[in-house]
């Protein structure tokens, strides 16, 4: 694994903060009505991701996720406000505001996008790390689902074809406690995902997903794995989301107790605390780090506001490929 230094450290707390920040924001404008549709918020996961791209190789290797995928694009280096602007369903967006909040896509930066069918992404994820191996490169897909996802049933066909034919990809599933308002304990007869990779023979286990440093051990080891041709890994980053399944979610199925627990394990303080306690930075320069962060989630909210929404006609010439399609209506 490459090295944790303290600049690990401090630029962990700068993407972390950002990420939270970014979709802090969202939440706003959702309330407001500027983002609409759905919107699954990452708060609380962040450390999977932080340690994830840590143990990555950002100039070959893929990710694919489900539909709780907003920050993720900007940690593999897509540009945040493009993020927002599609949110906004603007033109300027990732895919000309007609993705969405769910499908965030970005082919350059080797994110293949956000999903909105529940384990809709899992068979992808191996076809991409398919393709790798059939075109003999070395790149590792990460193939990142939630709790919930593991109960479909394409799972268990893609964990077998994979270890079957050794693909280069790293089955990531963010465990945080629910699927939508159902918990591990009410969908299973056991509460260890990651012992379902067992039945594979595939290598598997547990990591922190509170802490990316966890995170980045774990998911180095199977990256390693997967680039020296021994094929997959199915791990289980146990995690917390701090806000509801989406937007719209009451929460009656858990506690404010339980919420104000996990947030005492928050991967964003644990993280500050860390670099106070090894003089990585001081307050100050955190504090600095805070207003930073602070100016660039604006800069994304007035890009977003400030950029036009895409001609109607966008909406066909994307879909479309023939362009006299016979189907389309035209008037007179």
């Amino acid at each position: 694994m490459k090295e944790v230094t303290k600049e690990t450290y401090v630029a962990w707390y700068e993407n972390m903060l950002f990420w939270r920040k970014f979709e802090d924001k969202l939440a706003a404008v959702y309330i407001q009505q500027k983002v609409r549709g759905f919107l699954h918020l990452y708060n609380g996961q962040e450390a999977v991701l932080a340690g994830s791209l840590h143990a990555m190789d950002l100039s070959k290797d893929r990710m694919i996720t489900a539909y709780r995928n907003h920050v993720q694009p900007i940690g593999m280096g897509v540009d945040p406000k493009k993020v927002m602007a599609e949110l906004y369903g603007k033109a300027t967006g990732t895919s000309q505001g007609l993705g969405g909040s769910m499908h965030i896509f970005s082919k350059e930066h080797r994110f293949h996008g956000g999903h909105g069918i529940v384990g809709g992404q899992i068979p992808l994820g191996a076809g991409m790390a398919f393709g790798d191996k059939y075109n003999g490169s070395d790149a590792v897909t990460l193939c990142y689902m939630g709790d919930g996802a593991v109960r479909q049933g394409s799972l268990h066909e893609t964990l077998n074809l994979a270890m079957l034919w050794k693909l280069p990809v790293v089955f990531i599933v963010e465990n945080n406690g629910y699927a939508m308002g159902t918990s591990v304990e009410r969908t299973a007869n056991h509460t260890d995902i990651w012992k379902l990779g067992l039945g594979y023979e595939m290598p598997c286990g547990p990591i922190d997903g509170m802490d990316p440093v966890k995170v980045a051990e774990g998911i180095s080891e199977a990256i390693n794995r997967a680039r020296k041709g021994d094929g997959p890994t199915f791990l289980e980053a146990k995690t917390y989301r701090y806000r509801g399944h989406s937007m719209s979610d009451a929460q009656h199925y858990r506690t404010k107790d339980e919420v104000n627990e996990y947030r005492k394990i928050d991967p964003i303080t644990q993280v500050r605390e860390h670099i106070l306690k090894n003089e990585f930075a001081t307050e100050d320069e955190l504090a600095s780090i805070d207003a930073d962060v602070k100016k660039q989630v604006q800069e994304c909210a007035d890009f977003a506001e400030s950029s036009p929404y895409p001609e109607t006609s966008l909406m066909y010439d994307a879909v479309y490929e023939q362009k006299d399609y016979p189907f389309i209506a035209h008037k007179l």
